[in-house]
């Protein structure tokens, strides 16, 4: 028998965007400090577009997890506690319910019910999701300062 691997192989499997990784670290950072920070200290820090940070920034707006404010003494805070958003919180705001549904092999062999790795796939889909929603941006930023002493 002859398999076709396709393309997109893991292509569905935990895919983590540019977006995602962006509005992962900038919620750290915000998470980190004591006053508002703007899209271009962010950017700076980050070492990105302003205007994709802008983006990425906007979409965390709208699902409640950081506030803007416009002006000089302006720029953008958690819209609540850190110990009250989760890493599943911000990955879903941007890239959508982390689910995996189909193959992630991407190989067209069976339906996925049958397959020998269906279940292990299915299994570790249901603890990434777990672990996300228990991490918080707290618990990151709690490890981040215990490994990282000098770090600003």
């Amino acid at each position: 028998m002859v398999l076709l691997y396709q393309n997109t192989i893991m292509a569905d499997f935990f895919n983590v965007s540019d977006a995602t990784r962006l509005a992962l670290h900038a919620a750290f950072l915000l998470a980190r400090s004591q006053k508002p920070l703007t899209i271009g200290t962010i950017a700076r820090v980050l070492g990105v577009s302003s205007a994709h940070l802008a983006k990425v920034l906007a979409r965390l707006e709208q699902s409640a997890i950081v506030e803007g404010k416009p002006g000089p003494k302006g720029g953008y805070r958690l819209a609540r506690a850190a110990d009250r958003i989760s890493l599943l919180e911000i990955y879903e705001a941007i890239s959508g319910p982390l689910q995996i549904d189909s193959c992630p092999l991407a190989v067209p062999v069976c339906s996925g019910n049958a397959c020998p790795l269906g279940l292990f796939f299915r299994q570790l889909n249901r603890t990434v999701r777990t672990e996300m929603q228990k991490k918080t941006l707290q618990d990151v930023e709690i490890n981040f300062r215990r490994k990282c002493e000098q770090c600003p």
